[in-house]
């Protein structure tokens, strides 16, 4: 009778114990879902790997504005330097998975999975994707004393003298300068790589005559190609940009499929709610109809992402642009610590 008193009393208890530990689940799972609903509550902040002025800084202001305007709540941007942005993105990736932390991600970030040899976190399982924020088409300038008005006669002159003309660059391992390797590769090009700190100071050389090339991020040299300093050859985007409608593309050059295009995106750690990532995703594509932050774009040489703007597709692109560059950094065999 004792016993049966006892696992009575036991069956209770835990009996007990499942039932509160369901309705605490269901209460958290219930305070969760209010939570999302009510996202942003408090204000955001929007993580960029490079100091401020720069192009990754510009966007992110553009759209923390545009965002604070749409999600009633102020999205903050806060520059986390060093390591050509590895360092801001690893700060994201231990942050909580609740959309309060959100990271600026760019063609860096693809091109460092394979340049790095060790990095502590990985582009496409780490964060959640959730949308496009703009791109930059780059543009092949060359100094007007080089005998070169096309991007035929760019390849010609590179294959008549092997190793003698000079490409620049902002440095080892940007976009500036895999978009040369890329290029070499689909010529079948020996041209010289000189790599500089920054991007302005390699324009300085170009101008001077000291290097004959350069893959330029389109709004630092096009100004100088409207004075007359510098003569473009072609734009490395799909289509001929608006701000710049006489200059062809390479693709139309004679080598087709060649696209390179320095991208800014909007990531979230990984895990963040689906929820979230849907309402961030609807605010970024609607503050990107604004007509007043179109007319900035068009002004800066931003360019607006493509139609299909979704997390899905944004992750879709991520991911390609992680094995085109890893082929480009592998055959070039550039490696950075």
């Amino acid at each position: 009778m004792m016993l049966t008193r006892c696992a009575r009393a036991l069956t209770a208890v835990v009996l007990g114990g499942a039932i509160g530990l369901g309705l605490t689940t269901q209460v958290q799972a219930q305070t969760q879902a209010q939570n999302q609903a009510k996202y942003p509550s408090h204000p955001v902040t929007m993580v960029v790997g490079y100091a401020a002025g720069g192009a990754t800084d510009i966007v992110a202001r553009l759209l923390a504005k545009s965002l604070t305007q749409e999600l009633g709540q102020t999205f903050v941007v806060e520059n986390r330097t060093g390591a050509n942005s590895n360092i801001g993105a690893e700060t994201v990736t231990r942050a909580a998975p609740d959309g309060y932390t959100l990271y600026v991600g760019s063609i860096a970030n693809t091109i460092n999975m394979t340049l790095y040899s060790k990095l502590n976190y990985d582009v496409n399982k780490d964060f959640a994707p959730v949308g496009m924020m703009a791109s930059v088409p780059n543009i092949l300038v060359v100094n007007p004393k080089v005998p070169i008005n096309t991007v035929k006669e760019y390849i010609a002159y590179a294959k008549a003298h092997p190793g003698k003309l000079t490409c620049a660059s902002s440095g080892s391992g940007s976009s500036i300068h895999l978009s040369c390797e890329l290029f070499k590769m689909e010529t079948g090009t020996d041209i010289l790589h000189v790599p500089y700190r920054g991007s302005g100071p390699a324009v300085a050389d170009l101008l001077g005559g000291q290097v004959d090339s350069m893959f330029d991020n389109m709004p630092s040299s096009l100004p100088h190609v409207r004075a007359g300093k510098l003569r473009a050859l072609g734009v490395t985007s799909q289509q001929r940009v608006a701000f710049a409608p006489d200059v062809p593309t390479l693709a139309e050059s004679g080598l087709p499929g060649f696209s390179v295009e320095s991208w800014f995106g909007l990531m979230a750690p990984a895990a963040t709610p689906p929820a979230v990532i849907e309402r961030l995703n609807m605010a970024l594509n609607k503050a990107l109809k604004d007509p007043e932050l179109r007319a900035v774009y068009e002004k800066s040489g931003f360019v607006l992402p493509p139609a299909d703007n979704s997390p899905r597709a944004f992750g879709s692109f991520v991911a390609a642009e992680t094995a085109k560059w890893a082929k480009v950094v592998k055959t070039a065999n550039l490696k950075a610590e």
